[in-house]
């Protein structure tokens, strides 16, 4: 991806391994089983993908925390109060099953992207950063894709 910075690219598409990890073993039963006995089976399928999700739902709402806080007045105010959104979404909507938790992770992310669309809009995000929101992202959702179709 040109003009995203090699670091945060690299960081970036690592922190896909459990969710691409977590699609892989919902295609494959014996990857699966492979996995739960070397990792345990709270690391296949949709177990690591909805605790690592909502993880990383709140962790991307505290990153832009960081782009609020270069923010003034009624902005940053606006900024800080749908930062909190994400991680409270994270908390209160990925019970209920995997299929609703993946759901509902979707939609989270979904959400943030928007977010971060509003950041860089104000200019308070790097100008590539939704560039690099926008990969990641996408591979999330198809990754959750897999747990809540299959």
């Amino acid at each position: 991806m040109t003009g995203i910075p090699r670091v945060p690219l690299i960081l970036g598409l690592a922190g896909l391994v459990p969710f691409l990890w977590g699609a892989a073993t919902y295609l494959n039963g014996d990857l699966a089983a492979w996995g739960a006995s070397r990792f345990g089976p709270r690391f296949v399928g949709p177990y690591v993908q909805l605790f690592y999700g909502s993880v990383i739902l709140s962790f991307m709402s505290g990153v832009l925390w960081g782009f609020a806080a270069m923010a003034r007045g009624t902005r940053a105010a606006f900024g800080y109060g749908l930062l909190v959104i994400p991680a409270l979404w994270a908390f209160f909507m990925t019970g209920g099953g995997p299929i609703t938790a993946g759901t509902n992770l979707i939609f989270g992310f979904a959400g943030l992207l928007l977010l971060d669309f509003a950041f860089a809009h104000w200019g308070l995000a790097p100008s590539w950063w939704t560039r690099l929101r926008v990969l990641l992202t996408t591979v999330v959702i198809l990754c959750l894709l897999v747990g809540v179709l299959l």
